[in-house]
């Protein structure tokens, strides 16, 4: 039997327990959804619905996500309440926040509703960005550590580029570091866009996988939201909530003399660097993982690119090559938004 399904074996029967179940008669979880790193979540269907987690302790550490959901849970905001668990195991029992999620409401929601669940959105953030923790910092290192990623795994492995200008790519990367850098820094969920938000009747939006949390640039987790890798809003609109949290972010003190297109700025660029590091990990995802369907999100990520290359001079020459050598090549990943058709 493989590690996968004895694993299971193992969740049903750590379940069963706790549950009062006896996994002999037939009892068994059903899966609930994938994600992108190695933990698997399954649901228990019964007069009160739960949430199993399998992450296996020796690729995901589960406690990171015990303490920030704490943590969020004290800030008033929707997350999954650990019930039960077995870190040493790599088992948790959750609360349901149900399974619908951003995603699924904005291909067939009207402009008006998508604006109501965007506002929750921003609300959220707020209250996110106000807790005050010790988690780690989202430093020079570990943004240049996903910015590798780009050559690594999209421009190396995915694209079979070996030879690239190594020079105007540090240029690039200390661009995007000093950018960072020059933000307030706030706690930032990471992922914080439409496939990790749950539409809720109560305080919506639930949020999930926001156990790789950090202290770190103001802008992140709007980039997330609004420059998202799995749906594409129109430039006007982005713009428009964009200086909308601004003002949110002045009314709340902690935003001092930084006009629009200064922060307009700070966004687009921590878009660059969030998008050089989303392109690396689609293709490791692909390559590395088999996890085939991300590599559809890749266009729309180096068409976020080219915009905003398109908009400051800085970053012209970057926008030439990835024009040039990249568009052509990723145009055949068929892309679900057809943004580059």
């Amino acid at each position: 039997m493989e590690t996968g399904d004895r694993r299971k074996l193992e969740l049903d029967s750590w379940a069963g327990r706790i549950l009062g179940k006896q996994v002999s008669s037939g009892f068994s979880l059903q899966p609930a959804s994938d994600d992108a790193s190695f933990r698997r979540y399954f649901r228990y269907s019964g007069d009160i619905s739960f949430i199993f987690v399998d992450a296996p302790p020796e690729m995901e550490d589960s406690r990171p996500f015990v303490h920030v959901a704490g943590l969020m849970r004290k800030a008033g905001l929707n997350v999954p309440v650990v019930l039960d668990s077995d870190l040493d195991q790599g088992f948790m029992m959750l609360t349901d926040l149900g399974s619908t999620l951003y995603l699924d409401r904005l291909a067939m929601d009207s402009a008006v509703e998508i604006e109501r669940l965007y506002r929750d959105a921003f609300i959220s953030l707020v209250r996110l960005q106000r807790i005050e923790s010790s988690l780690p910092l989202y430093d020079e290192n570990l943004l240049r550590s996903e910015m590798d990623l780009f050559p690594n795994w999209f421009m190396g492995r995915k694209l079979g580029i070996e030879n690239h200008d190594t020079i105007l790519l540090e240029q690039i990367f200390k661009l995007m570091v000093e950018n960072a850098q020059a933000q307030p820094q706030v706690f930032v969920h990471r992922d914080y866009h439409c496939r990790n938000l749950m539409v809720t009747e109560d305080n919506n939006p639930g949020i999930i996988d926001f156990q790789d949390a950090v202290v770190g640039p103001v802008t992140y987790d709007l980039v997330s939201l609004l420059k998202d890798c799995y749906h594409k809003f129109p430039r006007n609109q982005v713009e428009k909530w964009v200086e909308g949290f601004r003002q949110r972010l002045l009314d709340d003190g902690r935003l001092h003399n930084i006009g629009a297109q200064e922060f307009m700025r700070w966004f687009d660029f921590m878009g660059f660097q969030r998008h050089l590091k989303c392109a690396g990990i689609f293709s490791r995802l692909q390559l590395r993982d088999g996890k085939d369907r991300y590599l559809a999100d890749i266009p729309l990520i180096i068409h976020y690119m080219i915009e905003v290359c398109e908009c400051y001079e800085e970053l012209s020459r970057f926008g030439y090559w990835l024009n040039e050598e990249i568009l052509p090549r990723v145009k055949g990943f068929k892309s679900p938004l057809s943004v580059l058709e």
